[in-house]
């Protein structure tokens, strides 16, 4: 298997209903035309894909100058655990490697928290940051 990867936004819409039904981010799936016009307005997407079938992706909202937030980073469950996510997230942090602040929100879990630490990111919980979100 030779995963491939894109910058190229412009991707099949039952692809992506694909790609966030299976890791069950509905949220997103609730409105196609929602997430279509999100993917095509952030900052940068990469998708991975294996042959014609998108196995994941990572998208970033930002300036690009002094922050990058990085919205969404997922895999196909069937896929996981094979660098994919590592491999979309290195791609990422290098482009970027001159913005100051590299800023993403995520569910407690210990896989999570372990990915995003071995990608030197910092949990608000540990150091001197703190985090606040409002959610509508």
């Amino acid at each position: 298997m030779e995963i491939k990867y894109s910058t190229s936004k412009n991707i099949n819409i039952q692809q992506l209903e694909k790609l966030y039904t299976d890791v069950e981010w509905y949220a997103y799936t609730q409105d196609l035309d929602v997430l279509k016009q999100a993917i095509e307005q952030s900052l940068e997407v990469i998708t991975a894909w294996n042959g014609d079938e998108l196995v994941g992706l990572i998208r970033i909202v930002g300036d690009g100058i002094t922050i990058i937030y990085i919205q969404d980073i997922l895999v196909l469950h069937a896929y996981q655990n094979q660098g994919i996510a590592t491999q979309l997230m290195q791609r990422v942090l290098e482009k970027y490697n001159n913005v100051r602040q590299k800023v993403l929100l995520t569910e407690e879990a210990p896989d999570v928290r372990h990915f995003y630490e071995k990608n030197g990111f910092e949990s608000c919980d540990q150091g001197s940051l703190v985090a606040f979100a409002k959610l509508r």
